[in-house]
């Protein structure tokens, strides 16, 4: 059964947001990564990775993907992502820039190390400016300042997985 998730400075505006329960979402991600699942396999679309610390973020954004028809996974933190089965099969990673541990650009370098090209779309609650042209630079896709409009999400995904 879904349950509503309140809307923070985080959420997107005019959304109306519900999660599944954990162990639904669970195994829905575990057949998005490992391929399980006849009858989501004839419904997968391209896996969008999501890596924010913040809990609202991770409980509402996958949502959205979803309802824009994207199969989603929620991680919160760049060291659970990069532990995870789906770093290969990941087509675009929405990445928080400012997280405890690893930061977003940090994650960023470590794919470009491991030779993983996942297009990046960084989201960010603190608005500075001087960051979304030096992020473009280093290869970013995006650069959202949030909260940010699902029509704004939509067209950077669009973008990245023109580049994938």
């Amino acid at each position: 059964m879904n349950s509503e998730i309140s809307q923070g400075a985080d959420a997107l505006p005019g959304m109306v947001w519900t999660a599944l329960p954990h162990g639904d979402v669970d195994s829905l991600c575990s057949s998005a990564c490992d391929g399980g699942g006849e009858e989501f396999l004839m419904t997968a679309r391209s896996l969008v990775a999501v890596v924010d610390d913040d809990e609202s973020v991770r409980e509402s954004l996958p949502d959205l993907l979803r309802e824009l028809g994207f199969t989603a996974r929620a991680f919160s933190s760049a060291e659970e992502f990069l532990a995870s089965d789906c770093v290969g099969q990941t087509r675009c990673l929405v990445l928080d820039i400012a997280m405890p541990g690893m930061s977003g650009p940090e994650l960023q370098q470590e794919l470009k190390r491991r030779r993983e090209n996942i297009p990046i779309i960084f989201i960010t609650a603190h608005r500075d400016e001087a960051i979304r042209p030096r992020l473009l630079e280093q290869g970013a896709v995006e650069c959202l300042f949030k909260p940010f409009s699902d029509t704004a999400l939509l067209d950077a995904l669009n973008a990245a997985l023109r580049t994938a």
